[in-house]
């Protein structure tokens, strides 16, 4: 295998200050029009993300799998998955994504196998105690006749986090039934999960985002949770701000010192970013150093509430953490895995006027940004998808479901599935609203006042403007300004040194005099003509003014 020729890899710490585009594959671009996207409807939209202004993508799973969880159940490491295509799309991909100055990270999941998995099919055909079944976590039930599950763990998906085999033996799942944990503490499981990243790393790919990070290694004796948790709420609430005995061990660290040799010793600047979860911001800088991982998502800001308070709140903390472990943060406000923001902040015009006023705020930052396939169309939520179409495994346990923000992506026409797939090809696998006609690609270029257009020009303005401070050694450059009450303002320095760039978003309920701040050259609502005119509430504004003396 032939890794791209250097000169598409700018420099080591690239990751430092990238804008990653996350690809939800099966949702991204249906190149065979079955219905499903895949690796070659990527590889032809590779120009768009280009165009952009993004630095790299990051790919959701498209490995072997019988997509029970949308490929997060692995059944083959090394190979495509059939819907997706073949090793060789994938090649073919990558060659072009270097070509066109784009980085590629994988996603790579190593908590759990599907229950398709060779070695979980083994281990269900060996008896308690073998081998075959210490790759996983079996264990025996509690109660006179071991019918009661090992511990009362629960799974993020609901229910208990065990299911029982025909033998009487239970198995650890934290997800779907279909997801078996391994035992991270087998030496062959470290050993393969090394050699797949080798794997991956020899076919070219920028990076791993790791899932579900924090959670390979377990308590030892897999104790109760117990009274730890709240009347009335489950586990899972506890993610972030408390203990469980399944998630955020010492121990995982040992695993990721031993992952960061294998990418130092790639050239082009490997790298991995962790989706952990840590009880606070202390325990989850620890994923973060020289010797373990690049990066870890900053949740704290996706989950702001929509004020000054709480932005500003964030953003300190996270970049008082940068500064302490050395490592820019990360930022990202929707993912596949929430609600989008739009509809977060409100739906409708409130929620589009706050989700692009979001947007100015975050491409301010220092550090990097992840976005999510479709934010940079304004895309809400989709709530009202037929229950007998959602394919979230969650739906079925808590009624909780994440298919609302994986709708294929609008890219042209006036009926679904707006340019997905070609011409005669089969539905989508969740259908589009028809509102989205007009958010589609097509739509929306060479539409001034778009949201499309809004992030190209404000990813075209990060990249020849902001001077590339990443906020691993101070806090970022950032010189917050005071303001009015509800009005959240920062100072930057601007590339080159000569002038200072001032983000100024209005949170209040009335229009703020931004006089001050210098020349606009970037407001997220339209301004009406007078420059600069007041900043509307809901609305964000980049200023640029020389430094003086």
């Amino acid at each position: 295998m032939t890794v791209p020729p250097e000169q598409h890899r700018p420099a080591e710490d690239w990751w430092k200050s990238a804008v990653v585009y996350q690809v939800y594959v099966r949702s991204f671009a249906d190149a065979d029009g079955d219905g499903t996207g895949d690796l070659a409807g990527v590889r032809g939209r590779l120009p768009y993300l280009r165009d952009l202004g993004v630095d790299a993508l990051w790919l959701t799973p498209f490995y072997r799998s019988p997509m029970v969880d949308g490929g997060y159940d692995v059944a083959d490491y090394r190979d495509v998955d059939p819907i997706f295509g073949t090793l060789a799309d994938f090649d073919d991909m990558i060659t072009d994504a270097h070509a066109l100055g784009l980085r590629i990270i994988v996603d790579i999941v190593p908590n759990h196998t599907s229950d398709a998995h060779p070695w979980f099919v083994a281990a269900l055909a060996g008896p308690p105690g073998s081998a075959e079944r210490d790759r996983y976590l079996f264990r025996d039930g509690r109660g006179p006749d071991g019918g009661l599950p090992p511990n009362d763990w629960e799974s993020i998906f609901g229910g208990p986090a065990w299911t029982r085999v025909p033998d009487g033996q239970w198995y650890l799942h934290l997800f779907d039934p279909a997801q078996p944990d391994l035992n991270w503490r087998h030496p062959e499981v470290r050993a393969e999960f090394e050699d797949v990243l080798r794997f991956w790393l020899d076919r070219g790919v920028d990076g791993f985002r790791i899932d579900v990070a924090h959670g390979m290694i377990k308590a030892e004796g897999l104790p109760d949770v117990g009274k730890t948790v709240p009347p009335g709420e489950r586990q899972v609430e506890l993610l972030g701000r408390g203990r469980l005995p399944y998630f955020d061990q010492d121990e995982v660290h040992d695993i990721y010192r031993a992952w960061r040799p294998i990418l130092d010793s790639y050239p082009g600047g490997r790298m991995a970013v962790a989706e952990a979860w840590a009880e606070t911001p202390q325990r989850l800088a620890r994923y973060i150093g020289p010797d373990e991982l690049h990066q870890a998502f900053n949740f704290d800001f996706l989950d702001a509430t929509w004020s000054a308070d709480s932005f500003r709140k964030v953003i300190d903390t996270a970049l008082a953490e940068s500064a302490i472990v050395g490592a820019p943060t990360t930022w990202v406000l929707s993912n596949h895995d929430k609600h989008r923001h739009v509809t977060r902040y409100g739906d409708g015009a409130l929620g589009l006027r706050r989700a692009r006023a979001a947007a100015l705020l975050m491409l301010a930052l220092p550090g990097s940004v992840y976005l999510y396939q479709g934010e940079e169309l304004g895309l809400p939520e989709v709530l009202d998808l037929p229950d007998e179409l959602r394919q979230d495994p969650a739906f079925l346990r808590t009624g909780e479901s994440r298919d609302g923000c994986r709708v294929p992506l609008p890219w042209s026409g006036d009926v679904p599935p707006y340019g997905f797939g070609p011409d005669g090809g089969a539905p989508a696998w969740l259908p589009a609203p028809p509102t989205w006609r007009a958010l589609s690609v097509a739509a929306q270029t060479g539409a001034p006042d778009s949201t499309l257009e809004l992030y190209r020009t404000a990813l075209r303005l990060r990249r020849t403007h902001l001077a590339p401070t990443d906020g691993s050694t101070d806090p970022g450059g950032v010189t917050w300004l005071d303001g009015e009450p509800g009005v959240l303002a920062f100072r930057r320095a601007a590339a080159g040194g000569t002038a200072e760039l001032t983000c100024v978003v209005n949170f209040g309920a009335e229009p703020v005099d931004v006089a001050g701040y210098g020349t606009p050259i970037l407001v997220s609502q339209p301004s009406g003509g007078a420059d600069p005119a007041p900043l509307p509430t809901d609305a964000a504004g980049w200023f640029i003014r020389p430094v003086s003396g």
